[in-house]
């Protein structure tokens, strides 16, 4: 007899009558059937991008097993799915995922409950790729190509590959730009500045290396097409005013750029709030979350299209906060990641 895992019917009740993904049908999820997908179909690829709390925070115990039936088997092992494939890439670590659809090792992350979803929902290779890195902000480390330099509350604020020297915002040029270090070994040293949009320079490129090779991470795919992109930060942002004022505008920029630079005009695109953030909260995480909520409201709609979406994770959150990676607590992963995986198989079908 399948096990249903819990979940207080409070926070489903909370999640459903805002209107937003939950996990109403999760507990539903079958067993991986252990086939593989039909390789005559291009890859469809989901990206996941953020920070730190897109990486693996969760710790795995057994317990997992008991809440999520579909995560294991008759004797209790983990099952694997052959029909979704799990990739991770990382700026200064590469390439530190490489597999089919399962748990291994002490840690998960949303990656987990966003491929179940999708390998059942999608009649298709699904490969969930994840380019991300902890401590980096919207506002500045991944800024969008082409936004502008802008004055936030009478601060000059840089745009996208400017970066900034003795108080001056300056336009940086590869090669070209350099700076004095001041930490660690680079100290007096003439270094690259670290630039407004790098990260997302780098966690793009990354993706695009990943894909470029297709078939040692899907092995036996010829062909992929983006379809999907997920998006789970605003920790750093909620502390910077300026950031956090400018969030709605630089998400609106980045769904641009991510669908232009993996020529997938018409990619949907899901966001997450932070777990600790409550609907009405006015401070910068606060801020956040409407800016998310208008992002997918249909405001949009005309330059975007509709198929943008957005999970309240609150109701769906067990353990602190964003910033302390809510205590490593596993369920908070696992139900944030089926809620973003059913929301994103909704706006795949608009």
């Amino acid at each position: 007899m399948k096990r249903k895992y819990a979940i207080k019917s409070s926070c489903l009740l909370a999640a459903m009558s805002l209107g937003m993904a939950g996990i109403t049908n999760a507990a539903d999820l079958p067993d991986p059937d252990g086939k593989p997908a039909d390789m005559s179909k291009p890859v469809q690829v989901f990206i996941i991008m953020g920070q730190s709390n897109t990486l693996e925070m969760g710790k795995v115990t057994d317990e997992l097993k008991e809440a999520y039936p579909f995560l294991s088997d008759d004797s209790g092992n983990w099952t694997t799915r052959q029909d979704v494939r799990n990739v991770s890439v990382m700026v200064g670590k590469g390439v530190y995922r490489n597999d089919w659809m399962t748990i291994s090792g002490n840690k998960i992350g949303i990656e987990v409950g966003i491929g179940h979803q999708l390998g059942n929902a999608v009649d298709a290779p699904v490969m969930v790729l994840k380019s991300s890195i902890g401590n980096r902000s919207l506002g500045w480390d991944l800024l969008p190509p082409g936004t502008p330099r802008y004055t936030h509350e009478g601060k000059e604020e840089a745009g996208y590959r400017e970066y900034v020297d003795g108080g001056k915002i300056l336009p940086y040029e590869k090669g070209v730009s350099k700076v004095i270090g001041t930490k660690g070994k680079n100290k007096g040293k003439e270094v690259d500045p670290w630039y407004a949009g790098k990260q997302y320079d780098d966690d793009v490129a990354n993706a695009k290396m990943v894909l470029a090779d297709l078939d040692k991470y899907y092995p036996g795919a010829k062909e992929y097409e983006v379809a999907g992109f997920i998006w789970w930060q605003g920790d750093k942002d909620m502390r910077n005013p300026a950031h956090a004022a400018t969030y709605e505008k630089n998400l609106v920029a980045l769904a641009k750029a991510l669908r232009n630079d993996f020529d997938a005009p018409k990619a949907a695109f899901v966001t997450a709030s932070l777990g600790q953030t409550e609907e009405g909260a006015t401070s910068g995480d606060g801020v956040i979350l409407e800016a998310m909520k208008t992002f997918a409201s249909g405001k949009y709609s005309a330059e975007l299209g509709d198929n943008l979406g957005f999970v309240y994770t609150h109701p769906l959150s067990e353990g602190s906060s964003s910033s302390a990676h809510y205590s490593g607590n596993a369920k908070t992963y696992m139900n944030v990641g089926l809620a973003l995986g059913e929301e994103m198989v909704k706006q795949t079908k608009k």
